[in-house]
């Protein structure tokens, strides 16, 4: 508990620091001379789909980190507290999840090297390795039921269940994003004119991957 109250002031603080660079070291005059002076570009690197993936990011850790927090401490606390088996297929899953992440890194690469034929490769295996691992996920789901590991039978059963849904739903969520790019290249859309989209996917991704793997990790040792 105590660590993730420390991971989330760490996190605020940071996000806290931003806003006050970005108003309160402002000085008035420079502030009152940006009105009428011509807009200039953000610093290279920085732009709004960029930062607003961030924050979005941000919200999500701290979602995770307050459940993985109530998880812990109903663990500790719950006498009636029973462990699930855990099903091989979780493996595979996230060996496919790992194959889906990966696809999105190339498509990413590609979409920077203007490879169109690449990109359109990539992003299809990636959506299809995604969606392979939400039906794994399910499959699981259903495997645990029928071996009587109901959502109501344990309050460790209701956890897993709970953690394991948010983290497909952020997925199924982040595939919005990914149908959209893949309808835009399916229109004729050129890789320069996805390569934005196509690098937040990646990023996406990347961090739901790493946080499975938090999840996972904490399932197995629990």
């Amino acid at each position: 508990m105590t660590v993730t109250l420390v991971f989330l002031a760490v996190l605020m603080a940071v996000f806290a620091g931003w806003l006050v660079s970005q108003s309160v070291n402002v000085q008035p005059w420079v502030a009152e001379s940006a009105r009428t002076a011509p807009v200039h570009d953000m610093p290279q690197g920085v732009t709004a789909p960029r930062v607003g993936l961030a924050v979005f990011l941000a919200v999500v850790s701290s979602l995770f980190a307050l459940a993985i927090s109530a998880y812990s401490i109903r663990m500790e606390f719950g006498g009636d507290w029973r462990a699930l088996p855990e099903p091989s297929l979780l493996w595979l899953n996230s060996g496919v999840l790992l194959l889906a992440s990966v696809a999105l890194q190339w498509a990413w690469g590609a979409a920077k090297r203007s490879r169109a034929r690449a990109l359109w490769r990539a992003l299809t295996a990636g959506g299809a390795c995604t969606v392979a691992f939400v039906v794994g996920q399910y499959l699981v789901w259903r495997q645990l039921d029928a071996a009587g590991y109901g959502l109501a039978a344990n309050p460790a059963n209701a956890f897993f269940y709970l953690l394991t849904a948010l983290h497909a739903a952020h997925l199924l969520g982040g595939l919005v994003a990914w149908g959209r790019t893949v309808a835009a290249v399916w229109r004729g859309a050129s890789p320069a004119q996805v390569r934005a989209s196509v690098e937040l996917c990646a990023i996406y991704w990347h961090y739901l991957l790493v946080l499975w793997a938090v999840l996972f990790a904490l399932l197995l040792n629990t």
